[in-house]
């Protein structure tokens, strides 16, 4: 048990805030997590839970992220990449809403299910507090100076190991890790769609003119756009592609507050996008210029989309280096940036009346960030500092051309960048505007994330771990970068910081096949029986007809697949006797059948149920649900199978079954 000297007041539940004077004396823990994002609240829980000292960082006062910073649409990728406490975390969402998952959701039932981790597992909390300086001894952090800003309010912390899980990887920089900021050339890791990319999504359509004055480059040019000129694709520059914020709305009159002029509002900022709306008369609802997802409770979690939208496209480059002032500063600009937008769209005459009368229908939530006025504190920071560790990410293992030695997650989404930069180029000697650094690439199943890119070099430093910051290339990072990768990322942080402690060994040093282990005997780091997953891949599985294996819309790699007669028998064995929730993960095809007939052998006893597709809805992004087929008793000292029959009225998978064991009462 590390000493305890620096009193903390103000006791609430988990959370500590911090309020000592300046003095020599040092607060030691077995593991410091900065950064209170989704990976470091998960970070924290797991170490605490694995029987660790254990403090948390909260440079703000937002717990979460962008979890609960307004991202609600979850980019899931593939369900299969999404396990342990990530999954567990969807898991809880769904309970709030009454079901068994739910991977969209408001900011305030995030915040809530956040908050239930913390409390479970009695982690401290340190609010306010930001990183000023760091101190190391050989190759380890020996101490790190914290500062609340006023003059007189700051610590000195010391622990074990640390976790940096900021979104800006301030404590990794400051420890001396190499890292790097923007996009590699192409060359240096041999890929293709790193670098500068001049392609056609969330672009302007052609010949819209780019200077105050049409057709007169002296005028100057429109608010946004980059004189820069453009250098061949594939060339490698430091700039980042573009922030936002996931704006949640309310179309509930009841629960509004009315979209206001903002402060530093200009509308001129908004002069090409009325060029645009003038290039696209065909385009008149909200969903032809934002991704306009609905939420539960009637309410948004709404994204950039086309050529001029929520994306400040240009206006973050100095993010990464800059000082915690010029980043609130930078913060600022893109909130009025944002509001601006609304209300532009809102209530200025030149927008077109369809658009203008659409979003008066919408404001901001009461119920939600009820302390920063309605608004999200959680900039989409979507990357800032890459950490350069002892294993890089690219292209190639995203594609599955290239795998790490030493996995310890799974990554799924589409290899994606925003737009990096606005600028001038010519067509047919016409100068025009477009937007540069729009990637969106796919095609490929879950891969695997190796335990060297969450650790610096050897050389750099021995006792931190980044979850967050990780080391990829900008492209093999816009894969990686989702929230439920993160948390993934994040539990395995603390894992290997409990394996490192235990054994007084370095980061590097820990066996990455200990982290497996436990994943897999304690996914979710309490103790509780694990779910069982049977896949259509896994062996035993038996199949008699015509089945063809498909990649598309499937729970992991790919599924079985048939229209006409056939079946597929998965083999339910269990460890324990128990009662389990038995589930089918059913993928609603444009061509489905009907009705698809499950059955369950349990024993002696065979039980039937039939999957109706009209009445699965699949919600958020994913073609497929887990749909349950009861609950029932099993003994593991017997046969249990579950057959899925195929039918000539449609199409019917066979992809993956899920066994969910039920609490006992008193566990």
């Amino acid at each position: 048990m590390k000493t305890r000297i620096i009193a903390f007041i103000v006791l609430i539940g988990s959370t500590i805030y911090g309020c000592n004077e300046p003095n020599d004396r040092v607060d030691s823990y077995d593991l410091i997590v900065y950064g209170s994002t989704s990976s470091g609240i998960l970070a924290a829980y797991t170490a605490k839970m694995k029987g660790l000292d254990v403090l948390l960082i909260s440079p703000d006062n937002h717990l979460g992220g962008l979890t609960t910073g307004g991202l609600g649409y979850t980019d899931i990728g593939n369900k299969y990449a999404i396990k342990g406490l990530a999954k567990d975390f969807y898991r809880r969402i769904g309970q709030e809403y009454g079901v068994f998952e739910r991977w969209i959701f408001e900011p305030g039932v995030a915040s809530k299910v956040f908050a239930d981790y913390l409390k479970k597992a009695e982690v401290q909390v340190l609010y306010g507090y930001r990183l000023e300086g760091v101190s190391k001894q050989d190759l380890s952090i020996h101490e790190i100076t914290l500062s609340r800003g006023e003059v007189g309010h700051s610590m000195i912390l010391s622990a074990d190991v640390y976790i940096d899980a900021s979104y800006e990887g301030d404590l990794m920089a400051q420890s001396g890790v190499s890292y790097t900021v923007g996009r590699e050339s192409n060359k240096l890791y041999g890929e293709t769609y790193n670098g500068v990319q001049l392609r056609t999504k969330h672009q302007f359509p052609d010949f819209i003119d780019p200077y105050q004055i049409k057709g007169d480059s002296a005028s100057g040019l429109l608010w946004g756009i980059s004189p820069a000129g453009v250098v061949p694709d594939g060339t490698g520059d430091q700039k980042l592609q573009a922030y936002n914020f996931r704006i949640c709305l309310t179309n509930d009159q009841d629960n509004q507050v009315g979209i206001t002029r903002p402060e530093d509002y200009d509308s001129s900022r908004f002069e090409l996008l009325l060029r645009l709306f003038a290039a696209q008369p065909e385009k008149r609802t909200l969903n032809d210029y934002f991704i306009w997802s609905k939420m539960p409770g009637g309410k948004t979690d709404i994204n950039n989309r086309g050529g001029f939208s929520t994306d400040m496209i240009g206006m973050n480059y100095d993010y990464p280096e800059a000082s915690y002032e010029e980043r609130k500063a930078i913060v600022k600009q893109h909130e009025n940036y944002t509001k601006g937008l609304l209300y532009f769209y809102k209530t200025d005459p030149r927008v077109p009346e369809q658009l203008r009368n659409e979003m008066q229908e919408w404001g901001y939530p009461k119920d939600e960030y009820t302390d920063n006025n309605h608004w999200s504190p959680q900039l989409y920071v979507r990357e800032v500092r890459r950490m350069v560790g002892q294993t890089v990410m690219t292209q190639h293992h995203c594609q599955g051309k290239e795998e790490v030695k030493d996995p310890i997650a799974l990554a799924a989404y589409t290899m994606d960048s925003h737009n990096c930069q606005r600028v001038v180029v010519s067509k047919d000697g016409v100068s025009m505007v477009k937007n540069e650094g729009n990637v969106e690439i796919g095609g490929f199943g879950p891969y695997p994330i190796g335990y060297g890119a969450i650790i610096p070099k050897g050389a750099d430093c021995d006792n931190i771990l980044v979850p967050v910051c990780l080391s990829a290339s900008h492209i093999a990072y816009g894969s990686i970068r989702m929230e439920p990768v993160f948390m993934a990322l994040g539990q395995v942080a603390a894992l290997a910081a409990a394996e490192a402690i235990e054994k007084k060994q370095a980061v590097q040093s820990v066996d990455h096949q200990l982290i497996q282990q436990s994943l897999m005997i304690d996914p979710l780091s309490d103790g509780s029986q694990p779910e069982i997953l049977i896949d259509n891949s896994d062996e035993g599985i038996m199949v008699e007809g015509n089945w063809q294996t498909v990649t598309k819309d499937c729970f992991g790699q790919d599924a079985l697949e048939l229209q006409g007669n056939g079946q597929v028998s998965f083999p339910l064995e269990v460890s324990q006797s128990n009662t389990y929730e038995v589930f089918v993960y059913f993928s609603k095809l444009r061509d489905v059948a009907p009705v698809t007939i499950v059955s369950l052998r349990l024993g002696a006893e065979v039980k039937e149920h039939a999957i109706v597709a009209q009445e699965v809805e699949v919600i958020g992004q994913t073609s497929g649900e887990w749909i349950s087929v009861g609950v029932h008793s099993m003994d593991a000292s017997e046969q249990h199978s579950l057959l899925i029959r195929s039918n000539a009225d449609g199409v019917v998978r066979a992809d993956a079954v899920l066994l969910v064991p039920q609490k006992r009462k008193g566990s």
